[in-house]
Order: structure tokens, then sequence, then C-alpha cells
């Protein structure tokens, strides 16, 4: 095994979203940082898992309308669809993006603010001693390599850092741990939109039908499309792999084949079936399988969904969301929605990102501290981004006077997210 000479301040593992706001938000205030990332680019599901578009990031009037002068997620988040839309990646809807432009966009915020990243690398070990994580040993091209921070932050978006320290951790949903339903995202070109426009009802009637027959293996209950940035394609959402664990090798093997063949049957369903596809072509589907939920951490406070519903505004809070409860039934058809009250938000406890027992390890993104019902509601990517931008202005106070993150004072947090204009 090689060993780094350089011992970092923080070592963030996963260049996701939450990972990014992390390591920018403690390395804009002094800390020398790295970001361990599995691909190629940074961006996570934004990128590699083509979710697109961003889900709600205002309050919301009622269920379709939302209140676009009041963003819950701003900071780091909004810096990023500002410098989307300067570039020409940000649809007018503010919602639907280009993601090769995120991907630059990342790189270049990464190198203003003089982070050091690795990509094309895993986490595959960890040494610690009592609460204390010492380093991480990662694997790629160059072989095994040890490397050493005083703080790491797990945006793995699997808690898989969490999970090799030996942290505890919940799986599902209460009564048996079954997880959310992954997806493969994909998108058809040539697809005649004004036509398409006018079949979306006919889509899903046709689509049931054919599913009640046993022509169409996919349990989804109806075909979920969205706008893309290029004319004539659309965006799927479709595909629901139902029963595999997204921290198994063998099953997440499993669910990307899966999730090819229900791409190619729900492509041919509509080319033979619903006008306005007869041309269509398979443009592409994601690198990797979206996953909506696996690990969350046993942290210092557990997350509610009567949290979220209620819209608790915490003490110690470090980022807000407004995005509906929105379960996918783990067993197959149907999806639970339960609304934040309109016109509010709720907020994530720093507690929650905080795996009991550690000192120096900090979780951001979709595995913190919840129940499976609230995780259903901030797994989504703007308010995952306001978790990481939450978790590196803590870190930033707890490099600079040397403490334990549980002894960060959050009045110091707020007063670093006030400074770059993050809401908590």
């Amino acid at each position: 095994m090689l060993k780094n000479m350089k011992k970092y301040d923080v070592i963030v593992a996963g260049g996701g979203l939450s990972g990014v706001a992390a390591a920018i938000a403690v390395a804009r205030e002094g800390a020398d940082v790295l970001i361990i990332e599995k691909n190629g680019y940074l961006g996570g599901m934004a990128t590699a898992g083509l979710v697109n578009p961003f889900m709600p990031y205002t309050t919301r009037i009622d269920r379709r309308q939302r209140d676009w002068n009041n963003e819950a997620n701003q900071g780091v988040f909004k810096r990023i669809l500002i410098e989307l839309d300067n570039l020409g990646g940000l649809h007018e809807n503010r919602e639907t993006f280009n993601e090769e432009i995120l991907k630059l966009i990342l790189d270049r915020l990464i190198r203003q603010y003089k982070i050091d990243i690795l990509f094309h690398s895993f986490v595959s070990g960890v040494a610690k001693k009592e609460g204390t994580i010492k380093s991480v040993s990662i694997t790629n091209k160059s072989g095994i390599e040890e490397l050493e921070a005083r703080y790491f932050v797990d945006a793995t978006g699997d808690a898989d850092v969490a999970a090799l320290a030996g942290a505890e951790y919940k799986m599902g949903r209460s009564k048996d741990g079954k997880c959310q339903p992954m997806t493969l995202c994909f998108r058809l070109a040539d697809v005649d939109m004004s036509k398409y426009n006018n079949n979306r009802k006919v889509i899903n009637k046709k689509y049931v039908e054919m599913q009640s027959k046993g022509l169409i293996k996919n349990t989804r209950q109806n075909v979920l499309t969205f706008k893309h940035m290029a004319d004539n394609v659309v965006h799927f959402n479709s595909t629901r792999i139902i029963g595999k664990s997204g921290v198994s090798a063998k099953e997440l093997t499993e669910a990307e084949i899966e999730g090819r063949e229900q791409m190619y049957e729900l492509y041919h369903f509509l080319k033979e079936n619903i006008e306005g596809f007869e041309n269509c072509k398979l443009l592409m589907s994601a690198s990797q399988i979206g996953v909506r939920e696996s690990r969350r951490i046993v942290g210092e406070y557990l997350l509610t969904e009567k949290d979220l519903l209620s819209a608790v505004k915490f003490e110690d809070s470090i980022a807000r969301g407004t995005y509906e409860i929105d379960i996918h039934n783990p067993d197959g058809s149907g999806t639970i929605l339960m609304d934040i009250p309109f016109g509010d938000y709720y907020t994530i406890p720093y507690r929650s990102l905080l795996p009991k027992g550690f000192n120096n390890l900090i979780v951001v993104g979709r595995p913190i501290s919840s129940t499976h019902e609230a995780h259903a509601s901030y797994r989504i990517m703007p308010i995952c981004t306001s978790i990481g931008e939450g978790a590196g202005a803590a870190l930033s106070i707890a490099v600079r006077e040397d403490i334990s993150i549980n002894k960060v004072d959050i009045k110091q947090i707020h007063n670093v997210l006030d400074k770059y204009g993050a809401l908590y």
C-alpha cells in the first residue's frame, strides 16, 4: 500500500452535488480539501444518473405551482443555477439542465477554490482509533493508496465510509427493510413533440392496458417523462427495478441489466403504439442506475416524517427543504405523496449528519439519520446540495478551532452560511 505524504484538513468521499458543496463550503474558508470520486467527472446523480430536472427547491403555492420568489435552497446550489444559466445550460423553466455543462461548471468551481480531486477512485477501507478516523484507503489505477485527514465527509450517497468504519445504519422501511425501487433514466430522440403532447393521456391508458395483459413487465403504474434541453428529445424516469439492494455489488449489477431491458421494452411500446414516436430513436441511458434509497446512518437525531409535515424549524438547522414526501412503492406499483405545508418549509438539523460514536466524520446527502418516510423528501438534489454546504460550514469551524464535529457552535455555523447566502 502506498502512503500519500500529504495530510489534508478534510477528505470528501464522493463528488456528487452534496460532496462538491461540502468541499466548497470548507475550502472557501481556507481549509485544504481533497475530493475522491469514482467517476471521471463530478455531479453524481445529476450527471452519471441523468437525474433531471431539479425537483422543487422553492416553497409551493399548491401541488402544481411553485413560488419562485421564495427559493429554499440557495448558497452553493444557487451559484450552480446561475452558472448554468450564464453558460446556456439551464432551461427557461429553471428546472431542466444540461448535465455536460454542469460537469464543466463543477470542474471550474473545484479549481476556483483550489480543491484537490482524484477521479476514478473508490474508498475501499477505513483506519480508525476509537471514534476517530485516521485515514481512508482508496483503490484506483495507481493501486491502493492510504490518505490521511483531520476530518472526513461521507458523500458517497450510500454511507460507504460510515459503514466501512463500523457506524450503525438502517435500511429501508421499518416493517421489512425494503428500499424504494431503482430507476435507470433514458432518452428518446426524434419524437414529434406536437403529437406527443396531444397523446399524453393515451400513452398511460395504453400502457396500463398492455401491462394488465402481461405485455409490459415494468411494475410502474405510468410512464413518467420530462422536458429535455434539446428539441424533439424526451427524458424518461419510468423504469422501476424492485427488490434489489444498492449496496450489494451482485444485486446492483442485476438491477443495471434489468433496467436496460425495461428501457428497451418502453422504447418499443412507444414506437409501436403511440403517435409521435414512430420515428423515435433510443438516444442514451444513464451510465449509472439511480438508487433512491440505501443505508441511512443512526445519528445524533432521527429526522421523522412528522418533523417534515409539521415544517419544524430546528435550532441547529443547516438546510431547508420543501419537496413533498415521495415514496415509490418498494413492492412495485404505486407512489405515496404527502405534501409539505404550502408556503412553508422544513429544516434539516445538524445532529442528523453526525453518526453516533464518531468525532471527525460527517455524513451528507441522502444517507443522513432519518426514517424511511422522511428520507423520501430530502433525498432530492437541491436539498442534498444544501445539506452538503451546511456540513462544510460546520467543518470550516472545526478545522479552524481544532475541535470535534460534535462541539461546533451552531451560531457560528449560521454565521458562515449567512456569509454565503445559504438558507437554513
